[in-house]
């Protein structure tokens, strides 16, 4: 194993990744690639095979945990940390299932995120032990039939990212693209992008229908 730790950043937010470049300044820490979209990892990553890879889950076009899904087998040696705003246990668990050995939230004490990064690579868990053990409780009462995640419900709604539900809710709501893009503090493009997952993942015809499905839930 390198001396060095080598990881890659994957977040659509240029200060962002240099917040966290600075996070991560330390003699046995190299940033090998960054890349703004999944669509970019999925090119960069299987060339510079980093040792951990950060992933923000909120991208533009492929969401991080499709990004997971695609790059987890293609990089077993890596270890996949998602970086994210959202502490829906609904992506930790999602996350946690395609292979992640991390979830991290981006208020994290810089400090502490060089702790996580540096235990990942030896397999420790990169997760604050309150959300740890609210994804174990989860676990436990999944497995035997009697927690929220397999509770009955509209299946291809409880799939929906929590930033897709808090979108599909404010288009229910009757808010326009530009309306919901000020009310989360993200660009038209990025509403526009989550409009789009959710009517894939609802097979709803369009906004009118998956918003009747939202409100019939």
């Amino acid at each position: 194993m390198s001396t060095q730790l080598r990881v890659m950043l994957v977040d659509d937010h240029a200060l962002v990744r240099s917040a966290i470049r600075q996070a991560l300044t330390a003699p046995d820490v190299v940033i090998v690639a960054e890349a703004a979209t999944a669509e970019e990892a999925l090119r960069i990553a299987p060339g510079v095979r980093p040792d951990v890879a950060l992933i923000d889950i909120d991208l533009p076009g492929m969401s991080g945990i499709r990004l997971l899904r695609e790059l987890a087998p293609r990089l077993p040696a890596t270890q996949f940390v998602m970086l994210t705003v959202s502490a829906d246990r609904r992506d930790v668990f999602e996350a946690v299932r395609l292979g992640a050995v991390g979830y991290l939230t981006k208020d994290l004490d810089p400090a502490a995120l060089l702790r996580a990064i540096r235990g990942a690579r030896e397999g420790d868990l990169a997760m604050p032990r309150k959300l740890a053990g609210r994804i174990v409780r989860d676990l436990v009462l999944a497995a035997r039939g009697a927690g929220p995640l397999v509770e009955s419900g509209d299946p291809q709604l409880m799939s929906l990212s929590s930033r897709e539900h808090e979108v599909l809710k404010l288009l229910a709501g009757g808010l326009t693209d530009r309306e919901v893009g000020k009310a989360l503090g993200i660009s038209i493009r990025t509403v526009e992008s989550h409009v789009s997952s959710v009517l894939r993942k609802l097979d709803a015809r369009n906004r009118a229908d998956a918003a009747r499905r939202y409100r019939g839930a």
